[in-house]
Order: C-alpha cells, then sequence, then structure tokens
C-alpha cells in the first residue's frame, strides 16, 4: 500500500529546522520510480537525486535528497511516497517555453533583447520560471531609463499552453527620450557657463538640438561630459579640481531633465621643477630635451601625458618595448607642481615573431622586404613604425595596423603583428571605353601596381581612340636584389593624331623600348637610371602648323634617338595612395646623347607637400609643384617640338581644357580656324588644397575631397614667349577622388579665375585610370 511520505512543504521545514519528523521511521529503499515527468528524462533525475536504492534513509535524510533535486529549478513541486521498499517520487515540471514575442522596441534592438533572456535562461525549449521574467522585465527597464526615456513601460505576459507550455511576449512602449532644459552649473570663478557647457555633448532643449538628439538625456553621456570636464580643468593646472555633485531632476511627465553640477576648481598649478626619477638607460640630457616644458608653464595633463609616451616611444627604439613613464605632479607652496617623471624601462625585448594578417592577395614575403625590424633582433619600436609606414607606402593597403604583443611566459618576447586592409591596385580599361580628351576608346589595358601578389608592376594593352592606336608592355620588380634595387624595362608602339587631341595637327608614330635600374641610397631616398631607344616618324595633317611645317623641313620626319636618363626621388609620404602626411621630392633627367639624330634634355622637378592639420589626418593642406625645362645641345639649338610640356586639365591646371595653355601654333596659309595649343619648353605649375573630410562617408581612407587652387602656364622660349606672372593662370574649385575596383576615379568643378579671350575652359573635368 502506498504511503505518503514527504512533500517539498515538509521537505523545506525539515531542513529549515533540522528537526526530526515524528515519522522519521527508516527504510531501505528497494527501487525508485518517478511518476509526472513528461519533457526531463527519468535519468535527470536520478541523476540529480542523490538516493541509490538498497540505502537505508529516514525522512531527514529523503528531504534533504528532495532538496538537491528542487535545485535543478525543472520542477514546481516534488512529492515522495513508499509502496513497501519502492521508493515513489511524483513530480510537476516547470512549463517550457515554446515561444518569445517582443513588440515595441525601436532603439534596443530585437537580437540584443533575445540574447539579453537567453542569458537569463529565458529561451525557446527551455523550462520557464517567472521570477526570472520579472527580474528580466525590471532590468529592461532600467535599460530605458539609462537612456533618458523615463516614461518608458515593459509588460511581460506568459500564457499557458496545452501540454505545460508558455508563450511569452514582451510589450515594450519605449516612450520619449526626456528633453534637457537646464543645465546649471556652480562653482566656476575662472571660467563662464557658455565656455564650459560647449565642452558638453549635452545641450539644453533648441529645435536644432532636437533635431541632432544632443538634447537628449542619457546617464552616459553625462558621464562622459564630466569627464571631458575633468581633462578641461586637468590640462589647464587645476590639479585639485572636482565634481562635487552632479543632480538629475526629472518633470512630473518625466518629459524634462535638469541638470546641476557643483564645481570645485581649486587655484592653477604652475610647473616649479622638472624631474626624471628610476633606471633611465639614455642620457638624462637626452631626455630633458625631449620635454618641451620649462618652470614656470603652466601644468597640463595632456601635455604630460604626451611628454609620457614620447619618452616611452624613445626608449622603445632601445629595445625596452614595455618601457613605462609616469609624469607624477607634486603640489607645493604658492600654487606650484613638481613633476616627476618615474622611468621603468623592464627588459630589453626581442623579436620572436613577425606576423601578417589580412594579406588575402599580396604574399608574406612581399610584406617582409617591406621590414626594417628583423625577427630575433632587438624590439626597436621606431623600425617597427618605419615599417608600418613603408607598408602604407606600396600603396596596396587602405590600412595598416600594428600590435606589438609579449610573448606568453617570457618578459624578453614579443610578437610583432601587423594587420592590413587590401585595396584595389591596378586599373582595368574595359574593352569599350570614353576618355573626355581622346573620345570613345577601343580596346583593353590593365595595368597592376600588385601583379598577383607579388609585389610587381606589370601593364600591358591594346587601345584604339580617335587619336591614339597604341599598344605597350611593362614591368618592374621593385625587389630584384635582395638589398632593393629595381629592375624594369617597357615596349611601346604608338600612333598619336594630335590634331583630336585638339593640339596642332601633327601625326606622331613611335616606337622604342626602355630598360631601367633603382637603388635605395637610405630609407627615404632613391637613384634610378637607364637608357632607352625611340624611334619617331612626323608627318603633318591636314592643316598643319607653320613651326611643324618648318620642323620637317628643316629636320625631316624620322629619328632615331637614343637616350640617357636618370631619377632622384626622396619621399617620406604616409601612404602610396592618398597620402596624408609627409613630403615627396623628385629630380629627374632625360637625354638624347650624341649619336641620336637630335640631341636634347628634359628636366623637371617635382614637389608634393601635406601638412596635417588635426591630429586624425582628416584636414589637411597640400601643396604641389612641377617645373619643367627642356632644349637642345650641341648642334640643336631647341628641343623637337613633339617632346614639349603641356598645361590644362585635370592633374595639371584644372578648369582650362587639357593641353590647352600656353602660346598658340602659327596657322598655315589657308587654315582660318582658330589656332591650336603648340605647348613648350617651359612648364610651371602649383597647387594649394585643402583636404576635408568626405561628406556622408567617414573615415574612408580610399575617397578623398578637397578645396583647391591651381596655377600653371606653359612658356615657349624658343618662340619668345618667356615666364611672365601676368600669364600664368588660376583657377579654384573642388575636387573628389575615389579608389574604385576598376581604378583611380576623379572629377572637379573647378572655375578660372583670370582667363582670357581665346582660352578654352572647362569647368567639369574628370579622369579615370589616372594614378593620383
Amino acid at each position: 500500500m502506498r504511503r505518503s511520505l514527504l512533500g517539498l512543504a515538509v521537505g523545506l521545514a525539515v531542513a529549515a529546522t533540522g528537526m526530526t519528523p515524528a515519522f522519521a521511521d527508516e527504510f531501505t529503499v528497494a527501487d525508485i520510480e518517478v511518476e509526472g515527468l513528461q519533457r526531463v528524462s527519468a535519468g535527470t533525475v536520478f541523476s540529480a537525486f542523490p538516493v541509490n536504492i538498497g540505502e537505508q534513509m529516514d525522512e531527514t535524510e529523503l528531504a534533504d535528497a528532495i532538496k538537491s533535486l528542487f535545485r535543478t529549478g525543472l520542477f514546481t513541486d516534488i512529492e515522495a511516497s513508499r509502496d513497501s521498499g519502492i521508493l515513489i517520487l511524483t513530480v510537476r515540471e516547470r512549463p517550457s517555453i515554446t515561444s518569445i514575442e517582443i513588440e515595441g522596441n525601436k532603439n534596443i534592438e530585437t537580437d540584443m533583447l533575445m540574447d539579453a533572456l537567453a542569458g537569463a535562461g529565458l529561451q525557446e525549449g527551455q523550462v520557464f520560471r517567472r521570477a526570472t521574467l520579472e527580474r528580466l522585465e525590471l532590468e529592461i527597464l532600467r535599460s530605458y531609463i539609462g537612456q533618458g526615456r523615463y516614461n518608458a513601460r515593459v509588460k511581460a505576459t506568459a500564457e499557458v499552453l496545452p501540454r505545460n507550455r508558455v508563450a511569452i511576449r514582451l510589450d515594450i512602449n519605449e516612450g520619449t527620450v526626456a528633453a534637457i532644459q537646464h543645465i546649471n552649473l556652480v562653482g566656476n570663478r575662472d571660467f563662464s557657463d557658455e565656455q564650459l557647457r560647449d565642452l558638453f555633448e549635452l545641450r539644453t532643449s533648441s529645435w536644432w538640438n532636437s533635431l541632432t538628439n544632443s538634447d537628449k538625456y542619457a546617464r552616459e553621456r553625462l558621464g562622459g561630459d564630466l569627464e571631458t570636464l575633468r581633462s578641461f580643468y586637468l590640462d589647464r593646472g587645476y590639479l585639485d579640481f572636482n565634481v562635487e555633485s552632479s543632480q538629475v531632476s526629472i518633470s512630473p511627465d518625466k518629459r524634462q531633465v535638469f541638470i546641476a553640477i557643483a564645481l570645485d576648481e581649486g587655484p592653477q598649478y604652475t610647473i616649479s621643477e622638472i624631474r626624471l626619477r628610476g633606471n633611465l638607460i639614455i642620457d638624462e640630457e637626452e631626455l630633458r630635451e625631449l620635454i618641451p616644458v620649462d618652470e614656470g608653464d603652466v601644468f597640463s595633463r595632456a601635455r604630460m601625458t604626451a611628454i609620457s609616451e614620447t619618452l616611452a616611444f624613445r626608449l622603445g627604439k632601445e629595445g625596452y618595448a614595455f618601457a613605462s613613464v609616469n609624469a607624477v605632479p607634486e603640489p607645493g607652496e604658492g600654487n606650484t607642481a613638481a613633476v616627476t617623471f618615474f622611468v621603468e624601462p623592464g627588459k630589453r625585448a626581442y623579436v620572436r615573431r613577425i606576423n601578417f594578417d589580412g594579406n588575402v592577395s599580396t604574399r608574406d614575403d612581399v610584406l617582409r622586404q617591406e621590414m626594417t625590424q628583423m625577427e630575433g633582433g632587438i624590439a626597436s619600436s621606431d623600425r617597427i613604425e618605419f615599417s608600418k609606414s613603408r607598408l602604407e607606402r606600396l600603396g596596396f593597403f587602405k590600412s595598416v595596423n600594428v600590435d606589438t604583443l609579449p610573448v606568453p611566459g617570457t618578459d624578453d618576447l614579443v610578437d610583432v603583428n601587423y594587420s592590413v586592409e587590401e585595396q584595389p591596385t591596378g586599373s582595368l580599361s574595359a574593352s569599350v571605353g570614353f576618355s573626355q580628351d581622346s573620345g570613345i576608346i577601343l580596346g583593353a589595358n590593365v595595368s597592376e601596381n600588385n601583379f598577383f601578389g607579388t609585389g610587381k608592376r606589370v601593364s600591358f594593352g591594346v587601345n584604339v581612340s580617335d587619336s591614339v592606336k597604341s599598344a605597350n608592355i611593362s614591368y618592374m620588380d621593385p625587389y630584384y636584389t635582395v638589398d632593393g634595387v629595381s629592375r624594369g624595362f617597357s615596349v611601346f608602339a604608338r600612333k598619336t593624331d594630335y590634331q583630336e587631341e585638339d593640339i596642332t595637327s601633327y601625326l606622331l608614330d613611335e616606337y622604342g623600348g626602355r630598360l631601367t635600374f633603382g637603388y635605395p641610397t637610405d630609407s627615404i631616398t632613391r637613384l634610378n637610371f637607364g637608357l632607352g631607344y625611340t624611334l619617331s616618324k612626323v608627318k603633318g595633317g591636314v592643316f598643319t602648323s607653320q613651326e611643324v611645317s618648318d620642323f620637317i623641313d628643316e629636320e625631316g620626319d624620322s629619328f632615331n634617338n637614343y637616350f640617357l636618363f636618370g631619377s632622384w626621388r626622396r619621399s617620406t609620404l604616409n601612404r602610396g595612395v592618398l597620402p596624408s602626411d609627409g613630403y615627396s621630392h623628385s629630380l629627374s633627367l632625360d637625354v638624347a646623347v650624341p649619336g641620336s639624330d637630335l640631341t636634347f634634355y628634359k628636366v623637371s622637378h617635382k614637389t608634393d607637400f601635406y601638412f596635417p592639420l588635426t591630429d586624425t589626418n582628416r584636414w589637411v593642406l597640400r601643396t604641389r609643384t612641377d617645373i619643367g625645362y627642356g632644349d637642345g645641345y650641341g648642334s640643336r639649338s631647341i628641343m623637337p617640338f613633339y617632346e614639349h610640356f603641356y598645361a590644362g586639365g585635370y592633374g595639371s591646371v584644372r578648369g582650362y581644357q587639357a593641353n590647352s595653355l600656353g602660346r598658340r601654333a602659327t596657322n598655315a596659309v589657308n587654315d582660318f580656324s582658330d589656332p591650336d595649343p603648340f605647348g613648350g619648353n617651359l612648364l610651371t605649375e602649383g597647387s594649394l588644397e585643402l583636404i576635408f573630410p568626405t561628406p556622408f562617408a567617414g573615415d574612408s581612407r580610399s575617397m578623398r575631397t578637397a578645396f583647391f587652387l591651381d596655377a600653371g602656364q606653359v612658356f615657349d622660349t624658343d618662340r619668345g614667349f618667356h615666364p611672365s606672372t601676368d600669364e600664368v593662370r588660376l583657377s579654384a574649385g573642388v575636387g573628389f577622388q575615389w579608389i574604385t575596383a576598376v581604378g583611380p576615379l576623379a572629377f572637379s568643378l573647378a572655375k578660372p579665375l583670370n582667363d582670357k579671350p581665346g582660352d578654352d575652359t572647362q569647368i567639369f573635368q574628370f579622369s579615370l585610370g589616372q594614378t593620383f
């Protein structure tokens, strides 16, 4: 006959009081049976129920066993009975969650709420605990209150379904964010309320602030503003500054917030003494040169932090990768403070491995060729950062980041991890294209600066347009030797009808090739030199200018020229494409050597400077100059006209048509059209740009927008057109550049500022495939 032994309530009372029940007779468990199971397996019950068959137990021990089973949280009720020696457990399972539905949420994503529910054990298929749901309801409400939504409402319901199931529903009314009506500052003497409020991200309510949501209160934003306030005072020498209290009050309708902040500014401190303490490693005088503050200067925590980082970086150059430098101010008499820099170099660190991540297309060995920091060598912060700069200058990557991480279990080894994000490194012209200057283009042209990820530069193509029919192949290996000596060659064939390029009418056929070598003289300077050959054939057009006709009559129409050329380039640009810091300086010379049909030379000098205006390099001032000169030598008094420089167009003086500047050619007899540009032997160009963040594009390194002022002109000194500031053309406008999947894209809107009658102007200009 079944006898009831102990229910859950009795078991809890026994466990709580420690009393032995009146029916605490012992019995031997011959078997255990479980009744009432639906989803929970018997094995789960037996594993949580600490009673084995054959054990002898009394009612107190049974109460403890039931309590252990109840801790699993799977049951709402457990009753024990026995039939002779058989122990029978009758259980009532908690309901399972069959579905969860959330309605009304917009500012907190459903996935985030589902993750929070799952973390609390409320998930489809899991057992349902009402207490957990109520607690989570409160936490969600607190999250909305933290956003300033004081009138938010969260209602959780659990609908009971057949077969011991429940469906959970969360109905959320997010309400509105309380708007800040007033920010009251108390205790500030040296700075006005307006100065301090301007530091805040939070603003008082107005139509504009309502539009930008800056007047919506949030606890986290207030905390950030208070930290900004502390930094403001500490950076101006107020070492004793303290926010004594910040109180937030809410209107009865919970739609308005009033903030009161009590401040204690304290006195302003100046620096009385600069001290260096600790294991300095480097000569103290050298370290003091890196501290650009003097006694009597106002103390600034920001400057002290920057100096500490500079000193730590200097120690890092010597291999002390874990060097720590802390600036500690010690207030003294008369509102002065002595600043002590405590230097702890730690152990000198060595590089175990250099790792690369993100280079999907580019091979590791290409990146390793740019490393000045070697594996196994002393970990120099200077070399690690310079290696990063060299990777950025390749132009293969949109971004490059480096982390120096200690090797676990050691105190003198680090791994250097470079992570890169690749970007398009070439340009591709489809079989049908269009150029603003050359019209319809048929053909294919592929240029790749990172050929199959090898770092080699390869280009080849065939093009047919209104003005040019060409074929070319070029190749450059920047690491022909392990010392960084480069080698390249190019072969080309080109037929050009310059009348279609809006230049004086003549035809030019050229065939030739070049062999080039480059040699690095230091980490940022490179010499290039080589030789080449060009066969040039000139033919007059329909209305050939008088200058071209005279040249052909005097010199002939076919020329074999042999070239020697060299160049010097020094660059500290931080990136190979769209740089934002550093400079590039280059000088080049091409000479048609004696033995050529024509002897002449061309020399060019180019500069490109970038001056960051902000720490993030998002606002940058750029200056660019390009000066070229050419002339004949020996028995030749002038350079060939087909080697002239031209100016105007994108990449030159925007706002004027390509190649249109300079003195015009002399029309042939019976040619009554406007004279065409003829170019010249002297080129002068310059540009000033203000680079600013591209609207709606974020901090993208593949896009650039700039206001510009261009100036330039081409002069022909052989015909008496000598340099004159009156002849220099100016333009201003805005330009946009973008690294796309098929090559660099750029366009500009420019307004000529001093164009003269006869100038060919062009407000909108674009370029696809031209390297910036």
